[in-house]
């Protein structure tokens, strides 16, 4: 089954999603299986990091806009080349075991929506497959 979320986004940022995939996890009834986490847009993403200080957000948007800076010399004309880099390099879908009924996360882990061309109204969807 396929699970649908809306996410609004208020500038670059990652938002955090795990209580989402969580809620699609415990809809499915699937105890032992795979999420697949994935993310439609070109300028958005979806990845795994820690979730317990806020500063490894700042840090990491901070790395990325110093590796992908936005420059002249880009010529897509919408002007987020930047963005499609950072999405680019964040991937666009993770996939996370289920155990026992529950994401199999590490202590300090959760799952992302990645915004890079904010603010937007985004999806994403989970697919959870029985294992």
């Amino acid at each position: 089954m396929v699970y649908n979320f809306n996410i609004h986004t208020e500038r670059e940022n990652f938002y955090n999603i795990t209580s989402y995939v969580r809620q699609a996890v415990n809809e499915s009834g699937v105890s032992d299986g795979i999420a697949v986490v994935y993310c439609q847009h070109t300028t958005a993403g979806i990845t795994i990091n820690e979730n317990a200080d806020p500063d490894v957000v700042t840090d990491l948007l901070y790395a990325l806009d110093k590796t992908y800076p936005d420059r002249p010399q880009f010529r897509h004309l919408e002007g987020n080349s930047a963005a499609h880099l950072k999405a680019s390099c964040i991937g666009s879908s993770v996939t996370v075991i289920i155990q026992d009924g529950s994401l199999l996360l590490g202590t300090w882990q959760g799952i992302y929506f990645t915004e890079f061309d904010g603010p937007r109204s985004r999806k994403f969807f989970v697919k959870i497959i029985k294992g």
